[in-house]
């Protein structure tokens, strides 16, 4: 082959891989609350099964103990998620509060000290859906930042690869003013004594506008707005996630933070097509991490629901392909294997 022939056959090489589009990078995973559709919710067994199946991010819900301990619990209200409505020493503990505007009974971590808290036994929230996973009802304690930290590292060092913390702060409005706790300045203490920076893959999440503020003012670390298909920031009585949503009010998320953790009803439309959230996000620089795959059929549009009951499994592959196409950059999941095939 000539010289001037072969210099051609590189130069149009070279341009068509200029002019073709960019692969889309694979959404990163989620492992929402852990591998949650095969354990218990928020346990050290959820989020080690979440890993092992391939999630690139593990999400610890966090609320805090009267002694000021940051625990991974689905609420401050525990009772749905542990034992201690059966345990007897506890019962003097109940009591009514107003929590962003919902008057709720029950038990709160809050009114527990770390040792209290370390008494409970964790439970499945939701085993009318998840039968099998009531079978691990009783095993396992109510985990700490700290150990979840330690046990991110030690599955690094197994496998060889990176594995992020996702956690959300919950209430951190309620337990500031009602309760006098920082959750905001507990949050940050822990990361640095615990050697965790923004170099490290960590987002943090909230569905109020006032703790990603300060977040941003104090930390490197990238930030995630939560966004709802009903209501606003608990924080911001007069905003509306449909606001937020909006260009201009992503372009308000955008001075302080890096992405939008989004209710996958904002993604879509109810034909599956898209909507423009993922264009006008993307137009503000933020990511969009959709919210929440789950495989069975009580989670699923209609159209990705199988023939039998709420707790069998649907199509949910076909949902994940939707939104890929849609452009979204993250996917909460209670099933990380199955988007990983692992």
């Amino acid at each position: 082959m000539g010289r001037s022939l072969l210099t051609k056959l590189i130069l149009t090489a070279l341009a068509l891989a200029v002019a073709a589009p960019a692969l889309a990078e694979k959404p990163i995973i989620i492992a929402h609350r852990g591998a949650s559709g095969e354990r218990p919710e928020h346990t050290l067994a959820a989020y080690e099964l979440g890993i092992d199946q391939g999630a690139d991010y593990i999400e610890p819900d966090l609320v805090v103990t009267k002694d000021g301990v940051l625990v991974a619990r689905h609420e401050n209200e525990i009772s749905g998620t542990t034992d201690v409505a059966s345990r007897e020493e506890f019962s003097g503990r109940r009591r009514s509060k107003e929590v962003d505007g919902q008057l709720i009974n029950g038990f709160f971590a809050e009114d527990f000290t770390l040792a209290e808290m370390r008494t409970l036994r964790a439970k499945e929230r939701i085993p009318g859906i998840r039968p099998q996973n009531a079978r691990y009802d009783g095993l396992y304690q109510v985990p700490t930042l700290e150990e979840i930290v330690k046990l991110v590292r030690a599955k690094e060092a197994e496998t060889g690869r990176r594995i992020g913390i996702y956690p959300e702060l919950k209430h951190p409005d309620f337990l500031l003013q009602e309760e006098g706790i920082d959750t905001v300045d507990l949050l940050l203490l822990e990361l640095k004594r615990l050697g965790v920076t923004s170099a490290d893959p960590v987002f943090i999440q909230s569905f109020e506008v006032g703790p990603l503020q300060r977040l941003d003012k104090r930390s490197d670390f990238k930030l995630v707005q939560l966004v709802s298909v009903d209501g606003g920031p608990a924080d911001e009585p007069a905003m509306r996630y449909a606001e937020m949503v909006t260009p201009s009010g992503l372009a308000d998320i955008a001075t302080y933070a890096d992405a939008i953790g989004a209710d996958v009803r904002l993604i879509i439309e109810l034909d599956g097509t898209p909507s423009a959230l993922v264009t006008s996000a993307h137009a503000a620089g933020l990511k969009v991490h959709g919210w929440t795959l789950r495989k069975e059929n009580a989670f699923l549009p209609p159209q990705l629901r199988s023939n039998g009951a709420e707790s069998d499994e649907g199509n949910m592959a076909q949902l994940a392909a939707i939104l890929e196409r849609a452009g979204v950059d993250g996917l909460f999941t209670d099933d990380p294997g199955l988007l990983s095939g692992q």
